[in-house]
């Protein structure tokens, strides 16, 4: 399969080109770090669809999400509430995933199976949502479930055979999570290897009627 992975940089989507590229498909890598997208900057995204250098994608992964950086920290209370830093989150979790599906989702195949992975998180289940706090990622995360069920609609009717599907990756040893691993116990902390190797395995399992759905690492459905 030809397959982009954006966000190939990063812990789970460097590891998910691997494992895509040890399977046998062409991959496409592309991060902010490389300097071939940012999902902070619409140019930069639709730029590099205009670039890619196979004529038809089979896969689409979106391995990317914004926790924390120098200026940004998950909110404990309303009173962190800010609106720079909330835009930021969106910007990055749910705008820029969002472009990502308007420019390259026409450049998907148009017979036989396409795939398309948008990386989520199980705090973005508002129905799941018990402890509160972590306002902007939360809810950006939310938005962006959203964002992947109504595309799911959207490129059903051109691609009958399309898996469009939101994909929790479990907690992973990554910078984004490296602050919040104190309290997640050392069975639940997974290397990027492993995280990959088990969306691999759910999107090859998931199907059509699958498709607009929210999945844990194990296959199992999280609710909105």
């Amino acid at each position: 399969m030809d397959t982009i992975v954006i966000g190939a940089s990063g812990g789970i989507g460097a590891a998910l080109a691997d494992r895509f590229e040890a399977g046998g498909d062409r991959v496409h890598r592309l991060s902010r770090s490389a300097g071939s997208i940012d999902l902070a900057d619409p140019a930069s995204i639709a730029a590099a669809a205009d670039s890619l250098p196979f004529p038809a994608v089979q896969r689409l992964v979106v391995a990317t999400g914004l926790l924390h950086d120098d200026g940004l920290s998950p909110e404990r209370s309303l009173r962190d509430l800010d609106a720079e830093r909330l835009g930021r989150s969106f910007l990055v979790n749910t705008v820029g995933p969002a472009l990502v599906l308007r420019h390259f989702a026409p450049l998907l195949a148009r017979e036989g199976r396409v795939e398309v992975a948008m990386l989520s998180a199980r705090v973005g289940s508002i129905a799941d949502n018990r402890l509160g706090g972590w306002y902007g990622y939360r809810a950006s995360k939310a938005a962006l479930n959203q964002i992947v069920r109504t595309a799911a609609v959207e490129v059903s009717r051109s691609r009958p055979e399309s898996v469009v599907v939101a994909l929790h990756p479990g907690t992973v040893d990554t910078a984004m999570s490296r602050p919040f691993q104190a309290n997640v116990a050392a069975e639940r902390l997974f290397t990027p290897r492993h995280s990959a190797d088990c969306l691999a395995d759910v999107l090859a399992r998931l199907g059509p009627a699958d498709s607009g759905g929210f999945f844990d690492w194990q296959g199992q459905a999280i609710p909105f």
